[in-house]
């Protein structure tokens, strides 16, 4: 089940193949407001919303 995430700040570049290192905040479910840091592939900006397959810490 995938859960919705808000992104709340690109952080940076990550290597050469265009992935991005984020901080998001997970928008409902049973851990709502929590605040991850994600690598996210593709172009990403604030404000949009990713759907997370996981949401375990690293």
């Amino acid at each position: 089940m995938s859960v919705p995430a808000e992104v709340v700040q690109v952080l940076g570049e990550q290597g050469h193949r265009g992935v991005k290192k984020v901080r998001c905040k997970i928008v409902e479910g049973s851990e709502e407001g929590k605040i991850l840091v994600r690598d996210v592939m593709g172009p990403v900006r604030e404000e949009d919303i990713l759907m997370l397959e996981e949401t375990e810490m690293e």
